[in-house]
């Protein structure tokens, strides 16, 4: 028993002796460890040495070897690219004042990446730019991953300061030209009007938008983080501005056209009209205007035909203004003279099935002048009827009738003149003004190829300076006769008498055409279009005006609705270009 006791005890102390650590093999340890963590320093510090040498290397690689690297990359932080707005030309009437004017504006956007989306600034920019809280908070929500959108384009310099002054970081201000019509509606559908990138999009702003816009111009500029520009290093393409457009048109007889006709469609309660000037001579327009009209300072939201130019897209029967040409085709023949009797008892003609009349009235025998004097339907179907078709079809091309005037329009019309085999009763209702569409612009044309010795002259808008090349349409022989017929209709006795001018002598033709519907001519509810063409002076033609009324209510015929308006227009005008009278006071 006490044997195993002490060998246990031995046991353990022999065991506890041999786990117990060397000093000699601890002390050599600390060494290793020593030596590991110098090698582990210098290590890390050869490492750190490596880093900063490559660092200290690049650096001098880029500021010395590779400049342009460093410069590009800080430049693309500060510098942009910035597009400078060019000037669109100015519309102006012949004698320079202004139609269409450009002016400076402001347009407000936002950086939503930048916009403080805060009540506060929503509610002031709501103020100031008359949008609702909702909108501008979509618009920035719907937008959030640009840096450009716009919130409302071309300001009033008033809100522009005071968007400016709000200082709220990510809105800006961007320069550009808003157009400005000083006549607003009196010029509204011939100059047309500009979308709000200033592009023409009707009339002539965009008939001639080439050559009325500008080219952007560029600059660059050093911005700040909240993209304000803080000084202009260069120019890289300057602005260039568009070129100025000089019209045909008098704005003084634009005033007055659009003055009378606004008034005369007024009183005759009408649904729209339209009046052209033109000087017959040179081809230039001097006035178109139309009603109804509208403001492009301040375009309606909703277009009722308001925008359509009438004069020059509209068509319509012209009714009895088409006998002239139907007599002058007569005395181009040589079979008639203006005192060639035809005898049209007892007031009406038939032709197969069909009844020409005039207007239960029995003129009995009268002369080729006193045919158109009266407007006589039977008397210009008789002479029409005695002539071959082809020939009237050729006169009323030549003088325009079937095609565009070619003066360049958007929109223009080319009526409508069919090449097919006349029959007799059709080639009797041409023959005064049905089965023929045309525009208010070719009528006028036509006129003034009679006004003009029978030389037919390129229809412009444009000032003309220089001598323009005119196309022989009629004999000056037949333009000189029908002249002086034409001027006995507005005599006592004719239809035109309301178109008398006082101090000159007239000459023109009454219009009234019945309006073709879904079953034909309306008759019954009297649905018409009165017109009225005329030229003055007669001894040297310098202006030939039509009025076109379409679906007068209280008046119905030309020369009751249109040959008033025709005189106060065609008064004005005369004196307005200071052509002296023609005839001594008291004669009209």
């Amino acid at each position: 028993m006490h044997k195993k006791k002490h060998t246990q005890t031995s046991t353990r102390w022999t065991s506890r002796k041999q786990v117990s650590p060397d000093p000699f093999v601890k002390r050599h340890s600390k060494v290793y460890e020593m030596e590991f963590l110098r090698i582990r320093f210098y290590f890390v510090l050869f490492f750190l040495l490596l880093m900063v040498g490559s660092l200290i290397a690049r650096v001098v690689y880029l500021t010395i070897y590779d400049r342009a690297f460093l410069q590009k990359q800080g430049n693309a932080r500060i510098l942009r690219s910035v597009k400078i707005p060019a000037y669109r030309g100015m519309i102006v009437d012949r004698n320079g004042d202004p139609l269409a004017v450009s002016t400076p504006v402001d347009s407000v956007w936002v950086n939503p990446q930048d916009f403080p989306n805060t009540y506060a600034n929503v509610i002031h920019l709501q103020n100031l730019l008359h949008l609702s809280s909702q909108k501008i908070e979509h618009i920035v929500r719907s937008n959030a991953k640009r840096q450009f959108v716009y919130l409302r384009r071309n300001l009033s310099p008033q809100v522009a300061k005071q968007i400016q002054e709000l200082a709220i970081p990510g809105v800006y201000l961007q320069h550009g030209f808003k157009r400005f019509y000083p006549q607003a509606e009196v010029s509204s559908q011939l100059v047309g009007f500009t979308n709000i990138d200033d592009q023409g999009q009707a009339g002539l702003e965009m008939a001639y938008n080439t050559w009325l816009e500008g080219a952007l111009g560029a600059q660059r500029v050093v911005q700040d983080r909240y993209g304000h520009i803080v000084a202009v290093i260069a120019g890289i393409k300057a602005a260039k501005p568009g070129n100025d457009l000089t019209l045909s048109i008098d704005n003084r007889i634009q005033f007055l056209a659009y003055s009378v006709l606004k008034t005369t469609v007024e009183r005759v309660e009408a649904e729209s009209g339209s009046v052209v000037v033109l000087n017959p001579k040179t081809g230039e327009v001097l006035a178109m205007v139309n009603q109804p009209s509208f403001n492009p300072n301040n375009l309606p939201r909703h277009n009722y035909g308001q925008f359509r130019n009438r004069a020059v897209t509209d068509m319509f029967e012209p009714g009895s203004t088409m006998k002239a040409f139907s007599i002058a085709n007569a005395l181009e023949s040589g079979k008639y003279q203006p005192s060639t009797l035809i005898n049209t008892s007892p007031g009406w003609l038939m032709i197969g099935r069909n009844r020409v009349l005039d207007d239960n009235l029995n003129y009995g025998t009268i002369s080729v002048t006193q045919v158109l004097q009266k407007s006589s339907n039977v008397g210009v179907t008789k002479m029409t009827l005695s002539l071959p078709p082809a020939h009237f079809i050729n006169l009323l091309r030549s003088v325009g009738f079937g095609e565009r005037s070619q003066s360049g329009f958007p929109g223009e019309s080319p009526g409508s003149l069919v090449d097919h085999r006349w029959r007799p009763f059709e080639l009797a209702t041409l023959a005064f003004g049905y089965g023929i569409s045309v525009t208010p612009l070719q009528l006028a044309q036509a006129y003034a190829a009679i006004a003009n010795g029978g030389m037919k002259c390129p229809i412009t808008f444009l000032k003309r300076d220089e001598p323009v090349q005119c196309q022989q349409a009629l004999r000056a022989k037949t333009a000189n006769e029908m002249l002086k017929m034409l001027e006995t209709v507005v005599e006592i006795g004719g239809t035109g008498v309301r178109a008398r001018v006082t101090g000159y002598a007239i000459a023109g033709k009454t219009g009234t055409a019945y309006i073709a519907g879904k079953h034909g001519y309306d008759k019954e509810n009297k649905k018409m279009i009165a017109s009225f063409v005329g030229i003055a002076p007669v001894s040297d033609p310098q202006l030939v005006v039509e009025v076109v009324v379409r679906e007068p209510k209280l008046k119905k015929y030309g020369g009751l609705v249109a040959a008033p308006a025709f005189s106060k227009i065609m008064d004005g005008a005369l004196r307005i270009m200071n052509i002296p009278p023609s005839v001594a006071a008291g004669s009209h």
